[in-house]
């Protein structure tokens, strides 16, 4: 059966540790096999995502081995490969020799896999360089993403503040409400907002960029000015853009008195492919009420917490600072779902008659382009590896 395919396209199961999402969901294999496409499925895939192999045979994939995905299928679709998952793609790289990849690939990573990748000719889209344009927001995974991990942070806060969130008024007295401070007002800083909102928390936030005032108060929160607020934080794609240190370290000055009075403080802040900038110094930890608690979703950058330690929760000063990675993964079921539109729209817009359309006109499919049969052709990433 699979034969009358003009493409094969492969789901593999992720290898990344803890990981437990899946890069293609069932409604969505079989939306892609109505279009006359086969879909090859590693048998296990979607099973810690809370999609058993069954719903993937129903909607027209093959259930297979991963040998056989990586030998048949010409696409392949990840959540975590490359050098978002170095170690397992290393053991495998002849595996994708001439094929095509898809998914989270780290792509400011690839500098020193540069050889090995021109010897396989692998040709890759990364799906965090997704360009931030309108005719994009649907393919948009780094923002979906951070919707989910925006929302388990507050739930992690909550979970680790010994005080409720909400002001209740009970025969035993007034229960005053918890003040939550969000460092950060993208994606995900704006679903913290919310989350930490519905469940009754005084939140304030605070951004580099003015243009968000707006978004934040309209999710009921108070936006923080601090007068250092600039528009160049935001490159032209929409992503941030670093800053000196001497600006960091007035933010840090300015910011000290928000921190200090927060019961709860979420960090948001990244700048892609660099560290993490440190917003909360060591000292600033010391000055807050014990029992406060840190979620720094910058932690696999470095964080913006200086004590921060990525995938662990520490207590310093009294205070629990969580170094929280991969939060998507811990809600797989949703993240997956949403991963999974995100994917399908995009391979909507590249595959065109069956085949693969390296279309570099469309801003789409030059800004994701990260690799054509080998060679680095971003101009992205070929900038940021020359400027180191």
């Amino acid at each position: 059966m699979l034969k009358l395919y003009t493409m094969l396209l492969g789901v593999l199961k992720e290898r990344y540790p803890n990981e437990k999402r899946v890069s293609l969901v069932p409604v969505d294999v079989e939306r892609l096999v109505k279009r006359g496409l086969g879909v090859l499925v590693e048998r296990g895939a979607g099973s810690k995502a809370g999609f058993p192999d069954e719903e993937y045979r129903k909607a027209g994939a093959k259930i297979t081995t991963r040998k056989e995905v990586l030998k048949r299928a010409d696409l392949i679709l990840s959540v975590r490969n490359l050098t978002a998952d170095r170690e397992n793609f290393l053991k495998e790289a002849e595996s994708y020799k001439g094929k095509v990849l898809i998914g989270f690939l780290e792509p400011f990573g690839v500098g020193d896999l540069l050889d090995i990748l021109r010897e396989i000719k692998i040709t890759a889209f990364a799906m965090e360089l997704i360009p931030r344009i309108t005719r994009a927001q649907s393919m948009d995974a780094l923002s979906s993403q951070a919707t989910v991990a925006g929302y388990r942070a507050v739930l992690i806060g909550a979970n680790l503040l010994p005080k409720m969130f909400p002001m209740l008024m009970t025969a035993a007295g007034t229960v005053l409400p918890a003040n939550v401070f969000v460092i950060g007002a993208g994606v995900a800083g704006l679903q913290a907002i919310a989350t930490a909102k519905r469940l009754g928390a005084v939140v304030y936030a605070y951004d580099i960029r003015p243009a968000v005032r707006e978004q934040v108060q309209s999710l009921g929160a108070k936006f923080v000015e601090i007068g250092m607020e600039t528009e160049s934080a935001e490159d032209k794609g929409g992503y941030a853009r670093a800053m000196d240190e001497e600006f960091y370290r007035k933010q840090r000055e300015l910011m000290k008195e928000h921190v200090i009075r927060s019961d709860l403080v979420i960090c948001t802040a990244v700048v892609p492919g660099r560290k993490a900038p440190v917003l909360i110094t060591e000292d600033m930890v010391k000055e807050m009420k014990p029992g406060s608690v840190i979620v720094d979703l910058a932690a696999e950058r470095g964080g913006n917490c200086e004590l921060t330690q990525p995938g662990k929760t520490v207590e310093k000063h009294g205070v629990k600072i969580v170094g929280a990675v991969n939060l998507p993964s811990e809600v797989p079921y949703d993240a997956s779902i949403m991963y999974s539109k995100n994917i399908f729209n995009f391979l909507s817009l590249l595959i065109k008659d069956g085949k693969i359309s390296m279309d570099t006109d469309d801003e789409v499919v030059k800004e994701t382009l990260l690799l054509k049969e080998g060679e680095l052709v971003s101009e992205r990433i070929k900038e940021l590896l020359k400027g180191g």
